[in-house]
């Protein structure tokens, strides 16, 4: 693990040449017994190889320390539980320290993002569809920014649901102070996550590369509010770049935080009104994630219940416990296919549905 470290604090090694570091050497710890003429042949820079020669071990039991207290964690690129999906980015990065729970990563997750300086209605409509995603089973994940941000953390955690912050500081800080306590919330039931080693101050230049954290967890991005200039709109360009999906909510023409997200719509991004617009979206992409995830499955009376709308209701009855295809569900209930698989979906992250080979459903969970 210290090589790990000491590489991850090593100047002039970013994401994309620890990379291939790792492909060349295989593990940091040949990295630092190479010889600096194999170095330079890399193209390592001196004051790169310098810092490699002779390691600032002070620095690394900074990171030890932290790691070394309760519910602390790393990730490393190499480890089996690190997100498949964040791996497949251009610029995955190397480690991940996590305060909460690790298993977090590797449930489905929406990025939920948007301006510091909300509307009251636009941090109420981030709550709200925080927490209507979560009680579909999505993992609310956003940047513990204040506004847009924390209203989004804030109702995942009114749902009873998981959500996971990613700084753009290092572990032993909390940006901004005032979230210090929401910040212990998220991280009892989910996780706050940063790349960046023990000591790391927040700087403008450390939000973009949070920002790539944030899409690259997510199948898809929303933006709630956001001004025509706004870090919200960067997240969602780099959403874009990963291959995620991109949700705006529409606002007047009159609102200057709305500008952005109308743009967005304009550009090809979602129009969003209600939580199924997103869940029909992603429903192929979060069920190849549930297929490919190790993840255990949470415990029957550790899932979060709400009660169901009677369309739900009226689709479980159909359903039965017998597989079933979704054109006889279409004929059963009236409804449409595109509805019907936003609603399997939520049922499906709830544990309350299970999909089969060839596309068939069954219930499988009893609901009180």
């Amino acid at each position: 693990m210290k090589y790990w470290l000491a590489l991850h604090r090593t100047p002039g090694i970013g994401s994309r040449r620890f990379a291939g570091l790792l492909a060349h050497f295989s593990n940091p710890q040949a990295v630092f017994q190479a010889r600096a003429a194999e170095l330079q042949a890399l193209r390592i820079g001196a004051e790169s190889i310098a810092a490699i020669q002779t390691p600032d071990w002070r620095a690394v039991d900074l990171d030890l320390e932290w790691l070394s207290l309760p519910g602390h964690h790393l990730l490393t690129l190499q480890d089996l539980d690190y997100p498949p999906i964040l791996r497949e980015i251009s610029d995955p990065p190397p480690i991940l320290f996590i305060d909460g729970h690790p298993e977090a990563l590797q449930s489905v997750q929406i990025g939920i993002v948007g301006a510091r300086n909300p509307t009251v209605v636009g941090r109420e409509t981030a709550r709200a569809f925080a927490k209507k995603l979560a009680h579909s089973g999505l993992t609310i994940i956003s940047g513990l920014a204040r506004g847009i941000d924390a209203a989004a953390h804030r109702g995942a955690l009114a749902a009873g649901g998981e959500t996971v912050a990613v700084t753009g500081c290092g572990p032993d800080r909390i940006y901004p102070a005032a979230h210090r306590e929401l910040a212990r919330e998220i991280a009892e039931s989910g996780a706050v996550i940063s790349e960046f080693p023990v000591g790391t101050p927040p700087s403008a230049s450390n939000f973009p590369r949070r920002n790539r954290i944030v899409s690259g967890l997510s199948l898809g991005v929303l933006v709630v509010e956001a001004a025509e200039r706004s870090g919200a709109l960067i997240t969602a360009r780099l959403a874009g770049e990963q291959g995620r999906e991109i949700f705006a909510i529409p606002g007047s023409i009159h609102n200057p935080l709305a500008r952005g997200c109308n743009r967005l719509i304009r550009d090809g991004a979602k129009l969003v009104q209600t939580e199924s617009d997103i869940l029909e979206e992603i429903a192929v992409q979060a069920r190849g994630l549930l297929e490919a995830s190790t993840t255990p499955e949470i415990p029957e009376e550790n899932r979060v219940k709400e009660p169901l709308d009677p369309e739900y209701l009226q689709l479980l009855e159909a359903l039965g416990y017998e597989p079933t295809p979704i054109d006889i569900l279409v004929e059963r209930t009236g409804l449409t296919a595109d509805m019907l698989s936003s609603m399997l979906l939520r049922l499906e992250l709830q544990g309350a549905v299970a999909c089969a080979a060839g596309g068939v459903y069954s219930r499988c969970t009893q609901r009180n």
